[in-house]
Parts: structure tokens; C-alpha cells; sequence
């Protein structure tokens, strides 16, 4: 007969999601707690949705707790942290999910949709991934709950290897997350801490359904992303994604015993970022003679 670990592979583990309250973070905060963890619904604004989802996870037999925090904000991350070690005296897992994105051209960008995006997709995620790494670094590793000092997931982005005009500020703060979290990795998984940068490709969830439908930016009227908006709309561009089997992929990675550190999730995902890969390696072996001219004799 299955034990309980093998049908519940988080169990006993807590889990922080940020931006939980939607979306891809509200199905990573369902299936976690389907797995066995206590779960923190984190959300920004109204509560809502959030209270909804951790109502229906407790119905179902799972622990959950709902956390207002934007974590842009030192202190309500800090505070985060404080009301989860409160509720469940362990943090294991952090899904690092919370982000948004505010698009216009670069000539039309302001100052504060370059800050705001920077703010909530960057610095948050450096904010959330700090006051983890504290946590694990002082609890270590628990003993028949799980082989790591904790585990750390950062949504990023395919965009953190693939430009995109017209979104000048979300690719520079997911090829932010991509540097940050290798550097920290780096600094830190000497203490037996796992970490997984996400990368999804398109994934059926609301906002693609949102882009499909909705009204084309001025800004956008000849730009690349006002073709993409149009082949979904004309279904020529297929979304391939499942938002259920990203989740599952996810679930699989936080239990392994050696996670990746990066993660493809999506076909789409695997050939944009590979090619993207092999047209920079081509280009820098075009280069060989012009970087090697620049050492001393």
C-alpha cells in the first residue's frame, strides 16, 4: 500500500506562493496543498479571491492561510514571513510566483511602469528569496520531512533568454531573476538549499484568454505583439501550455532529490530557449578571434 509521503509528497512541508490568488500561483497554492503542504496564499489587493481558495482547501482536508503582502514592500514581506512561521513554525518552499506586467513602447514607457515592474518581478523576488533563505539557513534540514534545508522556485520567464520588444521592462526583470537566483545558488546550496528557476512558455490561463480577446494598444498597431494577438485571436498561434501539467511539473521538481536548477515547462518553452542558446553560441564562435585578440601576450 502507497504511504502517505508517496501519495502526498509535500507532506508536513509548508509552502509560501506569492501572488496565489490567480492564475498559474493560484494553481501551484491548489496542487501543493493537494500534495500534502501547508500552504500560504499570498495576494495583493482584494482578499476575496484568496480567502475563497483557502476555504476550499481546508474544506478539502488541506491547511492553508491567506497573507496580504506586495512584496515590493520590505516590511510586508518580512511580516509575511513573521505570520507564517506563526501559523505553521516551518517555512520549506517558496514559490517566488507574484509578478505583472505594465507594456508600452520604449519611447513611451514612463518612469514609474519601469519602476512598478522592476518592483513587484525583481525586487520582490529578491525580497521574498532573502527572508527564505534566513529561515532555512537558521532551521536546516528537518529530518524526515524532506532532504533539503528548503526549496526555492522563482517563476521567471522564457523572456529571461528570449528579448520582446514592446515588453522592455518584464524581459529586463526576468533576465534579472535568471542572474540573481544563479548567483545565489551559487552562494548559498553549499547549505543543502534546492533551487529551480521556472521558465514557462505560453500557458492556457486567464491572461492569455485576456490577450486573445481584448482591444490591440495604439502602441502595439505594427509591433510584434499585435501580430501574436492576432494569430491567437486567429488560431493559428496555439497556446500549448497546460496550466494543470506545469503545476505537475513543478510538484515533481520540489520533490526531487536533485531539482534543475532551470526548468523549461512547455514544448514551446524547450525550442524557443534552445534556439536562442544555439544562435549565441554561433554568434560567439564568430567572435573567437576578435575576444582572444584582447588577452595580453
Amino acid at each position: 500500500m502507497p504511504t502517505t509521503t508517496q501519495l502526498k509528497p509535500l507532506f508536513n512541508q509548508t509552502a509560501i506562493v506569492t501572488g496565489a490568488s490567480s492564475g498559474i500561483g493560484e494553481g501551484i497554492a491548489r496542487a501543493f496543498a493537494t500534495a500534502g503542504a501547508n500552504v500560504v496564499v499570498n495576494y495583493v489587493g482584494s482578499d476575496e479571491s484568496a480567502c475563497t481558495i483557502v476555504d476550499e482547501i481546508v474544506a478539502a482536508g488541506g491547511s492553508a492561510l491567506s497573507v496580504h503582502a506586495d512584496v515590493s514592500q520590505e516590511n510586508d514581506v518580512q511580516q509575511m514571513f513573521r505570520q507564517t512561521l506563526e501559523e505553521f513554525k516551518s517555512v520549506d518552499i517558496l514559490v517566488a510566483n507574484a509578478g505583472i506586467q505594465q507594456d508600452a513602447r520604449l519611447t513611451e514607457m514612463t518612469i514609474e511602469q519601469w519602476n512598478r515592474v522592476i518592483s513587484v518581478n525583481l525586487t520582490g523576488q529578491f525580497l521574498c528569496v532573502r527572508e527564505a533563505v534566513k529561515q532555512f539557513l537558521q532551521q536546516g534540514i528537518r529530518e524526515g520531512i524532506s532532504c533539503a534545508a528548503g526549496k526555492i522556485i522563482c517563476m521567471s520567464s522564457v523572456h529571461q533568454v528570449i528579448p520582446w520588444a514592446g515588453h522592455v521592462n518584464y524581459a529586463t526583470s526576468k533576465g534579472g531573476i535568471n542572474m540573481m537566483m544563479q548567483s545565489v545558488a551559487q552562494e548559498v546550496s553549499p547549505f543543502g538549499i534546492d533551487f529551480i528557476i521556472a521558465e514557462p512558455g505560453p500557458t492556457a490561463t486567464g491572461f492569455t484568454a485576456g490577450l486573445a480577446h481584448g482591444e490591440t494598444m495604439q502602441a502595439y498597431a505594427d509591433t510584434p505583439a499585435a501580430a501574436v494577438q492576432q494569430a491567437l485571436r486567429q488560431g493559428t498561434f496555439v497556446v500549448k501550455g497546460s496550466a494543470v501539467r506545469t503545476v505537475d511539473a513543478m510538484i515533481a521538481a520540489a520533490d526531487s532529490d536533485n531539482p534543475p536548477l532551470r526548468l523549461a515547462l512547455g514544448s514551446t518553452a524547450y525550442k524557443s530557449i534552445r534556439s536562442a542558446l544555439a544562435h549565441r553560441l554561433q554568434a560567439l564562435e564568430t567572435q573567437r578571434g576578435l575576444a582572444f585578440s584582447a588577452d595580453s601576450d
